[in-house]
């Protein structure tokens, strides 16, 4: 408890140079596995601060380490995600992305600023704590395989070993001031779907001559849906949604094939093991059925997020004695994914929310959205309870 105070005040003198740190990474974003300009920026600031570190893991990730007193007892991670999104950012701010079409709209600008100040204050207070906190700065979170996996094939858990990890992610729709947590499973696995029908093109007047293949992938899409529902047995939270449709054809031309794109999002990791197989046999027997070929394929991408019950309530309570018990909630289950998901498969882990939201200022978009932004303040507030997790985990 004694360390409370101190972090609080080094954050606080740390306020400004956060909001710098900050407003330049979110006005120069870099697509995922490109960002090289924010890896060497994150180099600077942990050479500055005497912070050892490698660079160039999977590509232009960072793991730096802060050795406590017995090093060797044990080790905590805390882990923030580089990458920015293809979107063109509509605010008008001083520190507007300069890259045209690429925007921090996902908040890892925040994340990374984040967990540059809490390596400050652990660095400060190295003394205070038994073990060794790793920073993971990774890649890729945005697109699969997702940074995190490489990483850890890379061996990112690994020397020293990772007893625990956390990690925190903006969220909009909690107020600035407040965290987030839900101990167990609290996000889910996301796959992406790609359906294929080809048929037979030819003049719209002249039906006995072509198979549609348009109308064939309307009638295939509701079925699908239909067959997931009827292997659901409605135990387990699921999503199955297609966001993209395509085909080339024109008012008096039919298409040679059709195409879809789509989401499936699961919370059972048996059931959706399962389920793969079964879809895929359902669209090619349905295909054959009309006398059509094609496929569906499936990327499998994260798996669901555990948050580990001990470690996650652990946490919780040192962010109330930082916080105050007001402002700690507890969180719903989502569907949305991360890439976090990968570690959290692999070591006890504890992923928790930040709150940014201030209707004052107009700070109420959510995330991939061309107006997402933050109330700074919520920088403070990471960046201390991330200090106050890793602190409290290893005292």
């Amino acid at each position: 408890m004694q360390h409370i105070s101190k972090i609080k005040e080094i954050v606080e003198s740390s306020f400004p140079t956060l909001v710098e740190w900050r407003e330049h990474l979110h006005a120069n974003p870099e697509l995922s596995f490109k960002e090289e300009e924010t890896s060497a920026f994150v180099a600077s600031k942990l050479e500055a601060m005497g912070i050892p570190f490698e660079k160039g893991v999977a590509g232009t990730g960072i793991v730096a380490l802060i050795k406590g007193r017995n090093p060797e007892k044990q080790c905590l991670a805390l882990r923030a995600d580089l990458d920015a999104l293809p979107i063109v950012e509509e605010n008008d701010v001083p520190y507007k992305s300069k890259i045209e079409g690429v925007m921090h709209a996902c908040g890892h600008d925040v994340h990374t600023t984040c967990l540059l100040g809490a390596a400050k204050v652990i660095q400060h207070l190295k003394e205070e704590f038994e073990g060794t906190v790793k920073l993971i700065f990774q890649p890729g979170e945005e697109v699969l395989p997702g940074g995190a996996s490489l990483m850890i094939k890379e061996g990112v858990l690994e020397n020293p070993k990772v007893d625990k990890i956390a990690a925190l992610h903006v969220f909009p729709s909690m107020n600035v001031g407040k965290i987030g947590f839900r101990p167990g499973q609290y996000m889910a696995a996301c796959d992406e779907l790609y359906i294929e029908v080809k048929g037979k093109g030819g003049h719209a007047a002249l039906p006995s001559e072509y198979n549609n293949p348009i109308m064939i992938i309307a009638e295939l899409l509701p079925k699908l849906e239909a067959y997931v529902e009827s292997l659901s047995h409605g135990t387990s939270p699921y999503i199955f949604a297609i966001g993209k449709l395509q085909a080339d054809g024109a008012t008096n031309v039919i298409p040679q094939s059709a195409f879809a794109q789509g989401t499936l999002r699961t919370m059972d990791e048996a059931w959706r093991q399962q389920i793969h197989d079964k879809m895929m046999l359902f669209t090619s027997d349905f295909l054959a059925s009309k006398n059509a070929q094609g496929e569906l394929r499936i990327a499998k991408g994260y798996p669901s997020l555990l948050n580990n019950e001990l470690f996650t309530k652990q946490s919780m309570l040192s962010a109330k004695d930082y916080l105050g018990a007001e402002n700690v909630e507890e969180m719903d289950i989502r569907m949305t994914a991360e890439d976090f998901s990968f570690y959290s498969q692999i070591t006890p882990a504890c992923f928790f929310r930040l709150g940014i939201r201030n209707e004052d200022l107009g700070i109420t978009y959510g995330v991939h959205h061309p107006k997402f932004d933050i109330d700074q303040n919520a920088l403070k507030v990471g960046a201390g309870v991330m200090a106050q997790i890793a602190i409290s985990a290893l005292d």
